[in-house]
């Protein structure tokens, strides 16, 4: 899973939305499941509506993200049952996860839900600082602009005991949306794996898959409202909206919840994802 962009398989990754200080936006999310071989297809409609995000190449790019929870699994539980509050912290790195070092640049995020809003804010930081931040505790060098989210992670890891409980990794092809479409962007991820231990970014661990390699996860995120062409695409190609939750994917495949209802092997790419409670069709768009 090598990002193709001028020959260096990072480039992408670090590249990526790299903000100096604490980078936040809120936008609306839309997901569906489309099975792989209407990608193509998929690929080519918004290739002609949008332009392609410029850190990704033809091949997209990989992401990797540590998720902190609460030993009852707090986070997990708040998405399960749908608060219309809730957040979660996760550690993120754009790129080739084998070419993780201490000093390569991840992401510290909290990504919350505040009614049919998302909202994400983050900062860019090497990653023994967001370790630092996340694992050890403690206090890291911080822009001012930066200190309310500091501040905010550490009360989070301490108050809540957070600790690493699940990793996710996929590789996403991205569309960002021009002219009238400004602020629209549209994701294909595929290939969505997991793993439940070993959770430095860069470790030799296997990752498993959590959602069937015959599936994709598109996602459409919108400033204000989605477009009609892209909402009539989807129902041409018979996209199912779903709520799903990478997070929750992995918890579920390794056992980590008594809601666990598959585990998706590497060598059968075949099995159909069964309904559950956090992936069904969604009836409000």
């Amino acid at each position: 899973m090598t990002p193709a962009v001028g020959g260096d398989p990072d480039r992408a990754g670090h590249a990526l939305r790299a903000p100096s200080t604490l980078h936040a936006f809120n936008r609306y999310e839309i997901k569906y499941l489309v099975e792989t071989t209407k990608v193509p297809a998929l690929r080519a409609a918004l290739a002609a509506r949008m332009a392609r995000d410029a850190h990704g190449g033809d091949r997209g790019y990989g992401v990797w993200s540590v998720y902190y929870d609460t030993t009852d699994l707090r986070f997990y539980w708040e998405k399960i049952e749908g608060l219309k509050f809730r957040r979660k912290l996760r550690v993120r790195h754009y790129g080739d996860r084998s070419r993780v070092t201490d000093d390569s640049a991840v992401h510290v995020e909290i990504k919350q839900r505040v009614n049919r809003v998302t909202q994400k804010r983050r900062i860019a930081v090497p990653y023994r600082t967001a370790r630092q931040l996340c694992d050890e505790r403690t206090t890291i060098p911080h822009e001012e602009s930066q200190r309310g989210f500091v501040e905010e992670v550490r009360e989070l890891v301490d108050g809540l005991d957070l600790r690493p409980v699940a990793m996710t990794g996929y590789q996403r092809e991205a569309f960002v949306g021009e002219g009238a479409d400004l602020g629209l962007r549209v994701t294909l991820d595929h290939r969505v794996r997991g793993r439940d231990r070993d959770f430095h970014l860069g470790a030799d661990a296997e990752n498993r898959l959590i959602v069937p390699a015959s599936m994709s996860i598109v996602e459409v995120k919108a400033n204000e409202r989605v477009p009609y062409w892209l909402t009539d695409l989807a129902a041409r190609a018979e996209l199912s909206v779903v709520r799903i939750s990478k997070y929750c994917q992995s918890v579920e495949a390794f056992g980590r919840a008594p809601r666990s209802i598959f585990h998706v092997r590497d060598d059968d790419p075949t099995v159909g994802i069964p309904t559950g409670h956090h992936l069904t069709p969604e009836t409000r768009h």
